[in-house]
């Protein structure tokens, strides 16, 4: 009985225990359990405060940027570079024609399209050019107050990165650097300036918060560069900048797309009152500081915090599992749905976030960053054997977008990029991988089996979504696009190094007349890089006079004279390379007009003929002008002090220009004939009849003489069509009162039928192969008859 007894006290106290061990490990756990959870709910407040101050911070960043990329047709432009270097006032203190182009073009246009409240030209040492208040000229009491943030931009904007666009190199500049000061050495007026993949140079920009009468404002500035004429920054750049206030309509946009709909901007009248809050830390909040690092304000939410649901959620299961213990595993399925839909939520933000991070704005296309995560996947799985076929990509460009910018406006510009994505979209099957690099650049991922034929059933593919014309503001926009492929593994396995060769694919779709697609060969890239070699080598030429003149007499007849005088003579540039022997003309003048050096080639060749001939007998010289030469800024200023440095007789110098040259701003290129001709220089128009012949240059410009091409005389004795257009093209001159030249006559039947049709003058094999300054100069001694020599020893000289 007392063995039982005892038996049932030591049972009953093995359960007290083992009860008051369960109790306590209940209890213990419960603490464990709510210490646990309201940490929990602390680090889930944090991390969605935090994801939401990221979210408004970026923002604001992505606005500064965004202000300065819708700028970007101001900021590169050689007009507006053109009408900021000219004169802005007048002798007698009115503005020019310049200062109102100005006040239209960047002052009201940027109020009218950007809301830019507040606009200002300043030069690179911050002296203001022009200040614009509501797109009206304004005073300078703005720029006083904005002063000092404007310089300490000014300084950001040199800094590396700070580039509007993607610079693939930099080049060394003769420019003032915007921190260098007057009278400092010559080293501390360069800098290095970023261009991008076309030769062209890319803007500096930089932006900030400020504070102004209207509260907080976005302010960026930028410099104003150009977009084809690299010779224009020859000296420090203009800068404009540009203030929008951080209004309702900023705001409102903020709480669309962060999906905060009681966000609101505080910004209170007492600097120091902003500076005290903006120091205490407050949750859903971010501070607004200036750019000299002032508070200005802040910018306040109630945020997401899942903290307080939770716990009001799990409070009730969390006391009832210290009653029963049952009920924690139903408090516990409680907690984690509740945690459950946090986490959702939480992860639902990161994944709009790394959305916006891989996508174009304004298309919705993926960007960049996530065509070359994706094509390093195509090309890794191809490698790893996991897909079959090759991945092609095909780099598109649409054909004269500037052109549209410039007619019908940016925004017409963005629409049209919207329209061609959209194009895109519809037109090319569904697998396709589509993507947006920027401005008017798309990309096109594809995996497919067939290799280059595939590539051209793509590009075929391509050219047929720009077949139709599209709406853009009421006009039916005609559009073309070039188009460059390259695929892999086949290529190449590395993405950077595909993406390349697609665009080098690209460039040889450019240059062979756009409107059309090529395949990457691996000729493409050997001529890539000799095209770049050369252009190298050119500058290295030009620089230490490696280059020579060959001069070509052109023989005049007169009346029944059958044996003819040599009148002038025309001076052809000659390139004789050290190591690849004589390049063609037709080889290294493409590559300095696309490498930029065709002005400083063009001013050689003035310089050495000029100077070479200046002794010469009474003869005509003609000299090939480049429609690039021609248009740059100085030109006219350029010859006029060769003519003085050399003391040549400009009477004696005969300019030859194509029609290509006409019809690119033909005001300015009449306007400097016209010039030239005051100076005493005489005009040919050169190739007549090869490009677009319009009578009406004739008419606007009295051209001295016009050349026929050489396309009209090389089957003439065969060709009826061919003489009819001859004896045209001669009548039309003589009626005119405009000497006529025929040139590549190169058989005696040529010279009979060129006679015939009346061309007073010939140039040509069947007379005078190109020769040296020592060889002609003899030729040119007017006691020196036609005859002297017979025409077949003339032929071979």
């Amino acid at each position: 009985m007392q063995f039982d007894a005892e038996r049932r006290i030591a049972s009953g106290l093995r359960t007290a225990w083992i009860a008051l061990a369960t109790f306590l490990g209940v209890i213990a756990l419960s603490v464990a359990l709510v210490v646990a959870f309201e940490h929990a709910i602390r680090i889930a407040d944090d991390l969605s405060r935090k994801d939401e101050q990221q979210l408004v911070a970026r923002f604001v960043a992505r606005s500064l940027e965004t202000q300065a990329s819708s700028e970007l047709g101001l900021l590169s432009w050689d007009e507006a570079i053109r009408h900021i270097q000219s004169p802005l006032w007048r002798p007698g203190g009115g503005p020019t024609s310049e200062l109102l182009w100005l006040d239209r073009e960047f002052g009201h246009y940027a109020w009218a399209t950007y809301n830019a409240d507040r606009s200002f030209l300043v030069q690179s040492d911050g002296t203001l050019i022009r200040a614009w208040a509501n797109g009206r000229p304004d005073g300078d009491g703005a720029y006083r107050q904005l002063n000092g943030a404007i310089g300490p931009l000014l300084a950001r904007s040199m800094r590396p990165g700070q580039v509007l666009g993607v610079p693939v190199a930099t080049v060394r500049l003769g420019v003032q650097n915007a921190g260098a000061r007057p009278g400092a050495p010559a080293e501390s007026w360069k800098v290095a300036w970023p261009i991008d993949r076309a030769g062209s140079f890319t803007p500096r920009w930089a932006g900030g918060l400020v504070r102004t009468d209207h509260g907080v404002s976005l302010i960026t500035v930028g410099s104003v560069v150009p977009d084809h004429d690299p010779a224009m920054l020859s000296r420090a750049p203009v800068w404009f900048v540009t203030t929008q206030p951080l209004d309702p309509r900023i705001i409102l946009r903020m709480r669309r797309e962060l999906l905060l709909p009681d966000l609101g901007l505080t910004v209170p009248d007492d600097p120091a009152a902003a500076a005290k809050v903006s120091a205490h830390t407050m949750a859903n909040m971010i501070p607004l500081t200036g750019i000299n690092g002032a508070a200005l304000g802040w910018i306040r939410w109630s945020g997401k915090s899942p903290g307080p649901s939770i716990l009001r959620s799990a409070s009730p299961m969390l006391w009832t599992w210290i009653v029963l213990f049952p009920c924690v595993l139903i408090g516990g399925t409680i907690v984690l749905r509740a945690n459950w839909h946090t986490t959702r939520a939480l992860v639902a933000n990161a994944a709009q976030a790394r959305h916006n991070a891989l996508h174009d704005a304004m298309t919705g296309l993926p960007n960049r960053v996530h065509y070359m995560q994706r094509l390093h996947g195509e090309l890794a799985a191809s490698a790893s054997g996991q897909a079959q076929g090759d991945v092609f990509v095909s780099y598109i460009d649409l054909d004269a977008f500037k052109l549209v910018n410039d007619t019908l406006g940016h925004h017409a510009g963005d629409e049209l990029v919207r329209q061609v994505a959209l194009r895109l979209i519809e037109m090319l099957p569904s697998g396709d991988f589509i993507a947006r690099f920027g401005g008017d650049e798309f990309v096109v991922l594809r995996r497919g089996e067939g290799g280059r034929s595939m590539a051209s059933q793509i590009g075929m593919q391509i050219m047929r979504t720009m077949d139709e014309p599209f709406a853009i503001a009421g006009n039916a926009i005609s559009v073309t696009c070039s188009c460059g492929i390259s695929w892999g593994p086949a290529q190449s396995e590395d993405p950077g190094e595909l993406l390349r060769r697609a665009d080098i694919a690209l460039y040889r779709a450019k240059q062979r007349g756009r409107a059309r697609y090529r395949c990457f060969t691996r000729d493409m890239d050997a001529g890539m890089k000799l095209r770049l070699e050369l252009e190298t080598e050119l500058r290295r030429a030009i620089v230490r006079n490696e280059l020579s003149v060959a001069y070509q007499p052109i023989v005049g007849f007169a009346g029944e004279d059958s044996k003819g005088t040599i009148t002038g003579v025309e001076a052809l540039l000659r390139w004789n390379h050290p190591e690849r022997g004589a390049i063609r003309p037709d080889m290294f003048v493409p590559v300095a007009e696309q490498g930029g050096l065709m002005i400083a080639l063009g001013n050689w060749m003035l310089a050495h003929v000029f100077n070479e001939c200046a002794g010469w007998p009474p003869c005509d010289i003609s000299v090939n002008l480049s429609p690039i030469q021609l248009m740059a800024r100085n030109f006219v200023t350029t010859i006029a002090d060769l003519v003085t440095a050399t003391g040549v007789d400009p009477h004696r110098i005969v300019l030859e220009i194509t029609e290509g040259v006409l019809l690119d701003r033909s005001d300015h290129v009449l306007q400097v004939l016209g010039q030239l001709a005051e100076m005493g220089f005489r005009i040919a128009l050169d190739d007549f009849g090869s490009g677009y012949s319009s009578l009406s240059y004739l008419r606007q410009f009295q051209f001295e003489r016009i050349k026929i091409d050489r396309s009209f005389i090389s089957n003439i004795e065969t060709d009826a069509d061919a003489q009819a257009i001859l004896c045209a093209i001669a009548s039309l001159g003589r009626s005119l009162r405009m000497k006529v030249v025929a040139e590549g006559v190169e058989t005696e039947a040529q010279g009979a039928v060129v006679r015939a049709a009346g061309c007073g003058m010939i140039q040509g094999f069947l007379y005078w192969r190109p020769m040296s300054a020592a060889a002609v100069l003899p030729l040119l001694d007017p006691a020196r008859p036609m005859d002297t020599l017979p025409v077949r020893a003339l032929r071979s000289a």
